[in-house]
């Protein structure tokens, strides 16, 4: 082992020790490699090798002053440290190789990506349908920019990789970017996100956002009238950022899917980004064709996580704040602690408030607060659906392969899992459990629970695993 390999191991064992719930660490800080220290006047430059432009913007974004810090309790000499794209990936040409510098006894210098700012956004000049005045079903929401979304640890991902799509459309690698998550998540706000920034940096592009149902609805209605020409032109020649709402719709119609492949197709060819965005896995959509969905799959898929409590509570105080609401601390953490479903949710709860208080004239007090939204139960209670849809989610399986007769080990693994999870969690008999899962006897619900207690005792994997989801469980329940 060199000296080189030893030193930076030492580095990350120290951060991972340090960072131990931080699981996006083994995605983007994990493959990081030291490739070269080099000597100069005003001290060592370590050199870092990241396989992707991706993983260079995430590092640089999230944790480069961690990695910083980290180096420096070791190394006790000024230094710099400078990222290095080492894989297959290259850097798109209008972006240009930037070096990331920190030096130590002075303040930094960072040449970086801009943080997300509020960005001033044109009046929408382009539409689909006519080529010129603005169309309702194509204006992009102008609130909806980078800077109003609240980053927590379930949306780290998804916003890096949306901007970076932003400022390097059709990046090669990350065409199309798939967003995926349940409703109410922040999936349209992120797309808009996309499509404001672009706008503005980019003002010669064209860019249409659309709801998989209106795309579904233009191309039959377009088949029909014989028109079919004018649905492509609009759709491919006249548009150069195409972002699509609830992809999953497309499963219904076997002729709409055949013009959206040759659109996939023809945006690849032209190097123009394509975006979607959907509720569930490209493999999860019924009916899709197998074409599309592996186009979909080459691309890069972000999904967003169920918000913890620490993000709701950010989102509500950004929100408060933004709407002219005053909030105690102590009614900030009640609503956010029963607005577990989804970032709609609270903004409805916000809005109840809101409305209610303004109405009568009266301050947003706690005692008010529960009042208006005494309708929340304390502890929501999990379904069963809810369990294998979560369970499926993080082994990256369908909730109808946890049903299936597989004996494939993972699906094994998964099945055995969301049973374990659903009768230590909810009152249910080892006879609803199994039917629950295609019919399965009480005996072999019994063996699957005996088998998750044995081995999270002996594999830290299934142990991590068991954590995680027990952690989601926790943000929808509120019981710990």
């Amino acid at each position: 082992m060199s000296e080189n390999t030893e030193f930076w191991g030492l580095v990350k064992t120290n951060l991972k020790s340090k960072n131990p719930d931080n699981k996006l660490m083994a995605t983007w800080f994990d493959p990081t490699e030291l490739i070269g220290i080099e000597n100069a006047d005003n001290g060592s430059c370590f050199r870092l090798g990241v396989p992707t432009d991706l993983h260079k913007y995430w590092i640089t974004e999230n944790f480069f002053d961690r990695i910083c810090q980290e180096i420096s309790a070791i190394y006790h000499k000024p230094f710099s440290v400078e990222l290095i794209v080492t894989g297959e990936q290259k850097p798109v040409a209008h972006d240009g190789p930037q070096a990331l510098r920190y030096a130590m006894n002075q303040s930094p210098i960072e040449e970086r990506a801009p943080q997300a700012q509020n960005i001033p956004v044109k009046p929408n000049t382009y539409t689909p349908s006519t080529g010129s005045a603005p169309d309702r079903r194509d204006i992009l929401n102008p609130d909806y920019t980078f800077s109003t979304f609240v980053v927590g640890r379930n949306t780290e991902f998804v916003h890096a990789a949306s901007y970076y799509i932003a400022q390097n459309p059709a990046a090669d690698g990350y065409n199309p970017l798939f967003v995926m998550g349940p409703t109410g998540m922040g999936k349209t706000h992120l797309m808009n996100a996309i499509g404001n920034h672009i706008k503005y940096s980019m003002p010669n592009w064209r860019i249409a956002y659309i709801s998989a149902e209106r795309f579904m609805n233009e191309c039959i209605s377009s088949i029909r009238r014989n028109e079919m020409d004018k649905f492509r032109t609009r759709y491919r020649e006249r548009c150069d950022l195409l972002l699509v709402d609830d992809i999953q719709i497309l499963g219904k119609s076997e002729a709409v899917q055949e013009e959206f492949f040759n659109t996939l197709n023809h945006f690849f060819e032209r190097k123009r980004q394509i975006v979607v965005a959907s509720d569930r896995m490209p493999k999860e959509i019924h009916g899709l064709a197998d074409r599309i969905r592996t186009r979909l799959e080459g691309g890069l898929i972000a999904d967003i996580q169920m918000p913890d409590i620490e993000t709701r509570v950010a989102i509500l105080r950004y929100k408060s704040e933004k709407r002219g609401i005053f909030l105690t601390e102590e009614s900030v953490q009640y609503i956010a602690r029963i607005s577990k479903r989804s970032i709609r949710e609270l903004e409805g709860n916000l809005n109840k408030i809101k409305m209610y208080t303004e109405l009568r004239g009266i301050e947003t007090s706690l005692p008010v607060i529960k009042t208006i939204l005494g309708a929340h139960d304390d502890h929501i209670q999990l379904t069963i659906e809810e369990v294998q849809k979560m369970v499926a989610q993080h082994f990256k399986l369908r909730v109808a392969d946890l049903k299936s007769s597989s004996r494939f080990k993972p699906i094994v693994t998964a099945r055995q899992v969301a049973m374990f999870l659903i009768k230590r969690h909810m009152d249910k008999s080892l006879q609803d459990i199994g039917r629950a899962f295609g019919g399965r006897d009480h005996t072999t619900v019994i063996n699957a629970l005996r088998k998750v207690e044995n081995q999270q005792l002996k594999n830290p994997e299934l142990k991590s695993d068991l954590n995680e989801l027990e952690r989601q469980i926790q943000n929808i329940t509120g019981v710990e």
